[in-house]
């Protein structure tokens, strides 16, 4: 266990040393969160109550998604590059062959990765959304703590897709495909562009129910106070299941990588 302890230091560590990054990333979510908000704001006027969130709510959740945008990974961009090409290069075989789990080590990696860019390219676009608009932000600290949680789970449902695409180079070559849809099933279905509740009839509740929604959709929600008692019971349960099918599917998926790769090997 303080093994993968260091390893999740060690992903927060390394992704400290982009200060230039992190500084642009800082400035472009706040540029695009401000469009977003005025976007909003335009939207609510003509149809309040839109989605069943008046217009502070509807903001605070444009500066969530802000927020959360590269914690949650909704566009990528996080481990599966580099694990995508350690697979394509054959690299993966000495992974393989290591003392530890390849899908743990990768989690607590991706884990340390969230912690870093929850603090240092999250917190600053929201406390920004707080003071230049009218948001709803809750004063309780026991719904900031439900939130964090919700935040965590959603972190597991994003490595557990981008896992699964990562270990996908095995059988295709190369991930890019699976990446790119990927991506667009985060932007989408993610609740990025607009909240999953504005979806109408069918499509909203296909979107509620994929495993995207557990990255933006429910922390949000939980934030605004619209999952309390069961409701965020069965709300972390949505997303602690998410997690575990997909996780429970990556593990299959290693395990016949892997003896694929013994295979080859032999």
């Amino acid at each position: 266990m303080r093994l993968y302890v260091v390893v999740a230091a060690g992903g927060f560590r390394r992704h400290t040393t982009y200060r230039i990054a992190t500084a642009a990333g800082l400035f472009t979510n706040t540029v695009f969160g401000a469009i977003m908000a005025y976007t909003y704001m335009a939207l609510w006027d003509a149809r309040p109550r839109l989605g069943g969130y008046d217009q502070p709510e509807a903001l605070t959740y444009v500066w969530l998604g802000q927020a959360l945008i590269m914690t949650v990974a909704m566009m990528g961009g996080g481990f599966e590059d580099e694990l995508i090409e350690r697979i394509r290069t054959g690299d993966i075989a000495i992974d393989l062959y290591r003392p530890a789990d390849l899908q743990l080590w990768w989690l607590t990696g991706d884990v340390g990765r969230a912690a870093f860019h929850f603090l240092g390219r999250g917190l600053v676009p929201l406390a920004f959304g707080a003071l230049a608009f009218d948001l709803a932000l809750p004063a309780e600290p026991w719904t900031w703590l439900a939130f964090l949680l919700a935040v965590f789970l959603g972190v597991l449902v994003s490595f557990s897709i981008r896992y699964l695409v990562a270990l996908s180079a095995f059988w295709l070559l190369d991930g890019a495909g699976m990446a790119q849809m990927a991506w667009l099933g985060g932007v989408f279905f993610s609740g990025m562009l607009l909240p999953l509740n504005v979806f109408p009839g069918a499509l909203g509740e296909v979107a509620r129910a994929l495993p995207w929604s557990a990255l933006l959709q429910i922390p949000a929600d939980v934030l605004l106070g619209r999952h309390t008692g069961w409701g965020l019971a069965r709300a972390y349960g949505f997303q602690l299941g998410w997690a575990a099918l997909l996780l429970g599917t990556g593990r299959l998926l290693q395990a016949a990588a892997t003896r694929r790769v013994v295979v080859q090997g032999g």
